[in-house]
């Protein structure tokens, strides 16, 4: 009873912060409170809390480095142009008619470089949503083509914390998961392209716009070929299968030479931008490409970082008791795919964020579930695609506030929907080979 009752309570705190829109933090601060009481309750010691909330962080630990490192480097891509160099020669390739696919489509490609729905959506996802704007697209239907491009990348690329902590959690290869998740991904993607050519296209509209918007970043920065080697890199590196760490390293050692070089700047310049950002001169270009360093993800590291705090006391108490028991009654009349789809569901609900509801929801079908490059294809379509389809979760308030996009686009992210239900009918019970 005492676990129904904790877990009602947090529910309960998390809804009241929801509904009036306070602050995540505060809620998941307060949620932590409400468990480390529970520990108390059922006779931990205060030592044995700590090393459960600590073991709990340590689970993350990689994937906290890996947001220090996407900003530093989202901010020097920025700051060097490679960001700039990739949307300005992108949005070239636009067909106008059917924009929408084309937002989804760019989208799809820089999540992929980048590994962050976040930097993505703040970037290519912010020009997309512009150029939209000023060809009279409803904001509804760009915000939800964003949304699935944002997070095509952040489940499959080799960048992605995201397929990082899945690995680490399933204690899978990294690359021959996104082996798999590109073979599970192919026809979701191509039916949500078909549904956005169909549904997103758009007659009459002023095929010179799209050149005018992008224009600024040709005389905001020095835009040679091989501003795009950083990115470049990525993709070889990625190919070869060497260490997403070491990976971006070599990207942010390479970005620092492309900004010194090629943008002029200077090395304190370049240690300012990775820590705080960077920041145009130029108020109409800042507005689109401003921001990353590594303050820009100290919000999301420290929500993952409480919510990872959960973790520990989850895996170590009986709080889980009766939802385990649920799943696993669920299990034996279910596939073990529909079972992990229902938890990440529940999980993404209660979190407010992706780290921690892929955390419980592998948890919850870590013993369903013996194979574990099926857990973790299962993880990457169900548990990664649904936290940006909760409302409150930051995985897609976040993007969609970043862009101007209202809330309800979440109805037109296809691809977040597509890829589990595709996923239904076509996982068996099988191993992945």
């Amino acid at each position: 009873m005492s676990e129904i009752i904790t877990l009602i309570l947090f529910i309960s705190i998390l809804a009241f912060f929801v509904i009036t829109e306070g602050s995540i933090l505060i809620a998941l601060l307060l949620g932590l409170i409400c468990f480390i009481g529970y520990a108390f309750y059922k006779g931990n010691t205060p030592r044995s809390i700590a090393s459960m909330v600590i073991n709990g962080v340590k689970n993350a630990s990689t994937i906290l480095i890996v947001f220090g490192l996407i900003g530093i480097l989202t901010a020097l891509w920025r700051a060097g142009g490679t960001i700039p160099y990739i949307i300005y020669y992108s949005i070239s390739f636009i067909e106008p008619d059917y924009f929408v696919l084309s937002a989804f489509l760019l989208c799809s490609m820089v999540s992929v470089l980048t590994g962050t729905s976040f930097g993505t959506a703040s970037t290519m996802g912010v020009v997309c949503m512009s150029i939209g704007l000023a060809l009279g697209i409803d904001p509804f239907y760009t915000g939800g083509a964003i949304l699935s491009g944002v997070y095509f990348g952040d489940r499959c690329s080799a960048m992605s914390s995201s397929a990082l902590l899945v690995s680490e959690l399933t204690r899978t290869d990294l690359f021959v998961n996104i082996k798999n998740m590109i073979k599970t991904s192919i026809i979701p993607f191509i039916l949500t392209a078909l549904i956005y050519a169909y549904t997103g296209r758009i007659d009459s509209v002023d095929t010179m716009i799209s050149t005018e918007s992008v224009s600024m970043y040709s005389e905001g920065f020095n835009l040679y070929w091989w501003v795009s080697i950083p990115a470049i890199l990525v993709i070889i590196l990625s190919i070869f299968k060497i260490k997403v760490k070491r990976t971006m390293i070599i990207s942010i050692l390479a970005s620092i030479a492309v900004c010194i070089l090629a943008q002029g700047l200077t090395f304190m310049d370049v240690f300012k931008v990775s820590i705080l950002g960077f920041r145009s001169d130029d108020p109409s270009l800042g507005a689109i490409i401003n921001g990353g360093g590594l303050i820009s993800m100290v919000r999301s590291a420290t929500i993952v970082g409480i919510s990872s705090s959960y973790f520990g006391i989850f895996r170590n108490t009986e709080l889980l008791k009766e939802i385990k028991r649920w799943i696993q009654k669920l299990s034996e009349i279910t596939t073990s795919f529909f079972t992990t789809l229902i938890s990440s569901i529940l999980m993404s609900a209660i979190s407010c964020n992706q780290t921690l509801s892929t955390m419980l929801t592998f948890e919850l079908n870590d013993k369903l579930v013996p194979d574990r490059y099926k857990l973790a294809i299962y993880l990457e379509n169900t548990a990664i695609v649904i936290a940006p389809l909760i409302p409150w979760s930051i995985a897609g308030a976040f993007p969609l506030s970043t862009i101007g996009a209202p809330t309800s686009s979440i109805l037109y992210a296809v691809y977040l929907y597509i890829l589990p239900l595709y996923g239904l009918l076509t996982q068996r019970d099988n191993p992945i080979t």
